[in-house]
């Protein structure tokens, strides 16, 4: 009985992570969780772009010439 304890104890946020990747899986959430994962690294992209608008044209210009 100590042994089932002290597993539960030691994995405890594992077991939880599981569990909530279950419920997310069979209420099909993780397409809302992915959508609001790349609306936000757009949002980083084009605010990256906006902030560093010379070198970002320095970087495509160079990658434009290997090609």
């Amino acid at each position: 009985m100590d042994n089932v304890k002290s597993f539960f104890n030691q994995y405890k946020g594992a077991i939880i992570g599981v569990i909530i990747a279950i419920l997310i899986l069979c209420t099909r959430l993780y397409k809302l969780i992915i959508a609001i994962v790349l609306i936000y690294i757009g949002a980083v992209i084009g605010n990256y772009v906006q902030q560093n608008k010379s070198d970002v044209k320095e970087k495509l210009k160079k990658f434009i010439d290997r090609l």
